[in-house]
């Protein structure tokens, strides 16, 4: 499996990983992250995913080559210290132009599977947002979760009232999810930091929002 690396030295690889690919295989087996393993390292053990990315999350994923690097990772994650920064395209856009969302969320399972609910009995839950563009009906977001609970970001563009486009869990579906984990940077010595491009399937909705594809430098704008 070719998964694009974004950064890599002898700690950590970061990955780019594509939308629809899982990190670990599944119940019933199928492609995952962890196929790519073996062309990471040769070492005996490892590696280790040092984080986790939704199935339809694309972008950047933190792989930990050595025990000591996913140690300092996971107490980077852990204490807050790591900065990630997403975007998203959320239906309807947002009033403000930008917010703060200190939200607990709780796991609810039905029939119909499971989802994080706002809880005020549930795990604190903090994300920090601010528009970057605007379309019809759209918004470009960029988030900044201060806290690292499953489905956060897309739990918290729905509490305040704008899923995520695509969202067949906290919205109404009808697409592939719009969301990217674009940045990622570890205060580590030497510290880590990637970025990851625009893929395919959001580029047409964030040019919808003002994002364009080639900047006034010649530059492409999704590097």
């Amino acid at each position: 499996m070719d998964i694009p690396i974004l950064f890599r030295d002898a700690r950590f690889v970061v990955l780019d990983k594509p939308a629809g690919l899982p990190v670990h295989p599944g119940p019933r087996g199928g492609s995952s992250v962890e196929d790519a393993f073996a062309r990471l390292s040769r070492r005996r053990d490892g590696p280790w995913l040092a984080h986790r990315l939704d199935a339809d999350t694309a972008g950047c994923l933190v792989v930990a080559l050595r025990r000591s690097a996913l140690r300092a990772a996971q107490t980077a994650f852990a204490s807050g210290a790591a900065e990630k920064t997403y975007w998203a395209v959320v239906a309807p856009a947002p009033e403000a132009d930008s917010g703060h969302v200190a939200v607990a969320l709780r796991k609810v399972s039905d029939r119909s599977g499971w989802r994080m609910c706002a809880d005020t009995a549930g795990v604190p839950a903090i994300t920090d947002w601010r528009v970057l563009g605007r379309g019809e009906g759209t918004a470009w977001l960029e988030l900044h979760p201060r806290t690292g609970r499953t489905h956060q970001v897309r739990a918290h563009c729905a509490w305040l009232g704008c899923p995520v486009v695509g969202d067949a869990v906290y919205g109404e579906g009808g697409g592939p999810l719009q969301l990217l984990a674009r940045a990622i940077r570890l205060p580590l010595d030497p510290p880590l930091a990637a970025t990851a491009p625009v893929p395919p399937h959001m580029r047409a909705a964030l040019v919808g929002c003002g994002w364009r594809t080639v900047s006034p430098a010649g530059t492409t704008a999704g590097t």
